[in-house]
C-alpha cells in the first residue's frame, strides 16, 4: 500500500467519519445521537462513538494525539469533565482544547474532534 493512500471509513455524501493517512487517524466531529440527554449523557455517548471509531481504525484512546472539544455553553465544562475524567487514561491524557461554540443545532451540547495514531 502506498504511503500516500488515504483510507476513509463510514463515507457519506457530505463527510467521512474517519480518514487514515500514514498511520494517523482523523475523526470527524463526534456528537451524541440522543440529544435529549444532559451534558454528562451526551459526553458519555460521544466518547463511546470515539472508542468505536478508534477501534475500527486500529487505535484506542491511549493513542490520541490531540483533542478539540466544543461546548454549546461553557457552563457545561464541569459536567463534561466529570465524564472525560472517568474515560481518559490518566497516564496518556492527550493535549486538549475546550471552547464554547455555536453548534449545528440547539439540542447538541458537545462535539469532539480527535486525531490519533494507529497502534
Amino acid at each position: 500500500m502506498s504511503t500516500n493512500k488515504v483510507q476513509r471509513l463510514h463515507v457519506g455524501k457530505r463527510l467521512s467519519e474517519v480518514a487514515i493517512h500514514n498511520g494517523t487517524i482523523y475523526l470527524a466531529g463526534q456528537l451524541a445521537e440522543d440529544t435529549s440527554q444532559n451534558i454528562e449523557g451526551q459526553t458519555r455517548e460521544t466518547l463511546g462513538h470515539i472508542d468505536r471509531l478508534l477501534a475500527e481504525s486500529g487505535s484506542d484512546k491511549d493513542h490520541i494525539l490531540s483533542c478539540q472539544i466544543y461546548l454549546a455553553d461553557v457552563k457545561d465544562f464541569a459536567g463534561m469533565n466529570l465524564e472525560w475524567d472517568k474515560w481518559v487514561s490518566a497516564d496518556n491524557s492527550p493535549p486538549r482544547a475546550t471552547v464554547e461554540a455555536k453548534l449545528a443545532r440547539a439540542d447538541i451540547l458537545i462535539e469532539i474532534v480527535i486525531v490519533a495514531a494507529q497502534k
